[in-house]
């Protein structure tokens, strides 16, 4: 049997009127019988009856504050799905409300697809048109993915990982833009313990080892600033807590460093009752220690687009260990832990009875959600889609202003053309230059959090540049200046499209007009929601969709009135010619967009490495030049903006590549012949060493070696840190 928590459906009522101060019980108890009758036969994974599952989701749900609606469609949220169950019956019986939340988390199961990624995401579109109607939809969706992954362990290995894969890449990012902090927390450790266990454990290992000394560490600095501020009349709440395991290794990776390197593995939280009392407890902790330099976010005065508000700052406590603190107001507290579900409950309360209680999406802070449903309208490639989803979600922000002192936020990288576009699409097609701070700039320099941009603009400008696409970082702005280039080629991408579609059409070996009947073009039509073919030419034309996708949604309707032996094969061709069309990569692992077979040369002023962010500059007559983004060079590069070129790192390791690691050790005898070992245990080829004792006995020992990638490096960097005698280890920049 299953040891998750076992909760009742008494608990979910007990749970929203403790939260809520009141539930309909009539309505939930009417759900949990219907859905208790429809699952009645089934089982999960773990042996318990499958009502289990829903009861869970409902009380996590309950937890947040959600309304009786909400709870009682996710005590429904698989009827559709796993019973025989329609639609129909959920509206008939429940009402239209209920009914289209849980459609919306029901997924796709009537229609086919040429692929099964292609269905995996237009689950994901679905999912998100969904939210945009009611972001109720959402949270339940989230709280049926935290159920599952705490009772992931009942599954096949295979599957963890799939789900752990999806969970950490899509689920855990989406509570993050909806600032549901706890939850994020949790998908990632979960998803963490099983895509990284041997990881996951050592370091619950390395942090229980030391848990009682920053335990001690962390309530002598709670008890001090508890009086501090209980002197200055400051009523404040002052808890201690840990990071959360994923985000500790995520820092030790970034930083290339050990658990012992990482100081801040606790955070203090002051919760105050008012705004002016968070910035006395600033004024009170930035009295008793010394804040660190560049560690200072007020997200009170400028709160995150998820509407967190919180002061972040840290401090270097006794012996110079730095700890962070977090300053918030209760009412910045709930939201800070449920993010837009503490929002709509909070105007639920208020506004209960006063017509349909649905938040959809009209406010400025779900404003990225809209611009999500935007672009995604525009993309038929389930890959493309995918990809910048996650990019989307994953993204982090900078925070500028107008000259009218307005707050745009941004993806972090992003440059003035980002700016622009999100003011408005003519600003950005009629862009000719940018003020940043009052001060002429580069339209492709990378904005800071603070900054005052003006956009300058020209009636004569010609448009946008398709190099731009090469800087921008928000997708509004990438589907605005595609949108233009659609439109000012279309007659030439139409065309194009129609020879393309032709071409694959002839390659098939199937007479054009069997293929193209009226009602197979009408559900490729429909499928890819184009209004006619001319725009379905312009999109394979432009890039959009491509020839072989569009063909074989026809074919899976052809194949339905036609019995021919070679259909079935006809539709695996095309898939695999779908996923052969990738890139060459040239001899050292470099892949060149939209470049084949194309001189390619890792630059060695930076030595860069699989696993490193690079770029690619076109040199003249010698190719390719790839640095890596963090080397000296790069910004004298990128002053020829139009010479710079997209690359990537091939994910196969193939190549060797040369690097330099530079080590700094109290000298001793054998710690030479130490470190070798230490080096010659991972089978990697030194090529090279030098060694220099100064007079203080601090020995310099640069090793030049091959390596296959930046993930080994790091692995023989932290074995060497380990040898006696080794306080540093570091990459050398050449």
């Amino acid at each position: 049997m299953s040891d998750s928590k076992q909760i009742s459906i008494y608990d979910v009522i007990t749970k929203k009127r403790e939260v809520t101060k009141k539930a309909d019980t009539k309505l939930i108890m009417k759900a949990y019988n219907f859905a208790n009758e429809k699952h009645k036969d089934q089982k999960r994974s773990s042996g318990e009856p499958y009502i289990v599952h829903p009861i869970n989701v409902a009380y996590i749900l309950a937890e947040m504050g959600m309304d009786d609606e909400t709870i009682c469609s996710a005590l429904l949220h698989d009827i559709v799905e796993d019973t025989d169950v329609e639609q129909k019956d959920i509206e008939d019986i429940f009402g239209t409300e209920i009914s289209e939340m849980v459609a919306g988390v029901t997924k796709l199961s009537t229609i086919q697809f040429a692929t099964v990624e292609e269905k995996q995401v237009e689950n994901y579109r679905r999912m998100f048109l969904a939210m945009g109607k009611d972001i109720r939809v959402i949270l339940i969706k989230l709280a049926d993915r935290l159920h599952n992954m705490r009772t992931l362990k009942y599954i096949s290995k295979e599957r963890q990982v799939a789900n752990s894969k999806e969970t950490i890449e899509l689920y855990a990012p989406l509570a993050n833009r909806l600032g549901l902090y706890s939850i994020k927390a949790e998908l990632e450790d979960l998803s963490f313990k099983y895509l990284y266990p041997t990881e996951y454990y050592e370091l619950v290992e390395g942090i229980n080892k030391k848990k009682e000394e920053r335990l001690k560490f962390i309530d002598k600095i709670m008890k001090d600033i508890s009086e501090k501020l209980k002197k200055q009349r400051v009523d404040a709440d002052v808890t201690g807590r840990a990071k959360h395991l994923y985000s500790i290794y995520k820092k030790m990776k970034r930083d290339n460093c050990t658990l012992d390197q990482i100081y801040d593995l606790f955070a203090l939280r002051i919760i105050v009752n008012s705004v002016k009392d968070c910035y006395s407890a600033l004024g009170v902790v930035h009295e008793m220690y010394n804040p660190m330099p560049g560690r200072f976010k007020d997200y009170i005065a400028v709160p995150k687009p998820n509407m967190y508000q919180s002061i972040h700052t840290t401090l270097l406590g006794e012996n110079g260990t730095p700890f962070e603190v977090q300053i918030r107001t209760w009412d910045m507290h709930k939201i800070a832990e449920f993010g837009i579900a503490a929002h709509w409950a909070y105007k639920e309360a208020n506004f209960l009875g006063r017509g349909k209680k649905n938040v959809v999406v009209t406010e400025d802070k779900l404003a990225w959600l809209r611009e999500t449903l935007e672009w995604q309208q525009e993309m038929q490639d389930p890959e493309q889609f995918l990809e910048t989803l996650k990019t989307e979600l994953f993204e982090d922000e900078v925070y500028v202003f107008t000259p009218r002192g307005a707050i745009k936020v941004l993806p972090k990288d992003a440059t003035p053309i980002d700016f622009a576009y999100s003011i408005h699409a003519e600003i950005g097609n009629h862009m000719t230059g940018a003020k940043i701070n009052s001060k002429i700039m580069p339209i492709i320099t990378k904005l800071n959090n603070g900054d005052i941009v003006e956009i300058i603009t020209s009636e004569n400008s010609k448009g946008p540049s398709m190099d731009w696409l090469k800087f921008v970082k928000s997708t509004s702005a990438k589907t605005k200046i595609n949108s233009w280039f659609k439109k000012e080629k279309k007659a030439e991408n139409i065309e194009k499209g129609k020879e393309l579609i032709e071409k694959e059409v002839k390659r098939l070996g199937i007479p054009y007009e069997k293929l193209f009947k009226t009602e197979y073009i009408n559900a490729m039509l429909n499928r890819y929601k184009y209004n006619d073919l001319d725009e379905m030419y312009l999109a394979v034309g432009f890039g959009g969709n491509t020839a072989t996708k569009v063909i074989a949604r026809m074919l899976i309707e052809y194949r339905k009135e036609n019995q021919e032996e070679n259909i079935e094969e006809k539709l695996e061709e095309l898939s695999k010619r779908r996923s052969q069309k990738k890139p060459k990569a040239s001899s050292n692992g470099i892949i060149v967009k939209g470049i084949d077979n194309c001189l390619v040369k890792l630059s060695k002023c930076c030595n860069p490495l699989p696993g490193d962010e690079i770029i690619g500059y076109i040199t003249k007559g010698r190719g390719v030049s790839v640095h890596r983004k963090d080397c000296v060079n790069v910004n004298d590069l990128l002053k020829e903006e139009n010479r710079i070129i997209d690359v990537k790192w091939e994910t196969e390791d193939k190549a060797q590549y040369n690097v330099v690691i530079e080590i700094f050790a109290n000298d001793r005898i054998g710690l030479l012949a130490d470190v070798v070992k230490v080096i010659s245990n991972t089978k990697v080829n030194i090529i090279g060493v030098n060694t220099k004792t100064d007079k203080n006995r601090i020995a310099t020992i640069d090793i030049t070696m091959e390596t296959k990638n930046l993930e080994e490096l790091n692995t023989i960097i932290k074995a060497i840190r380990k040898v006696d005698s080794v306080y540093e280890v570091k990459r050398k920049k050449v």
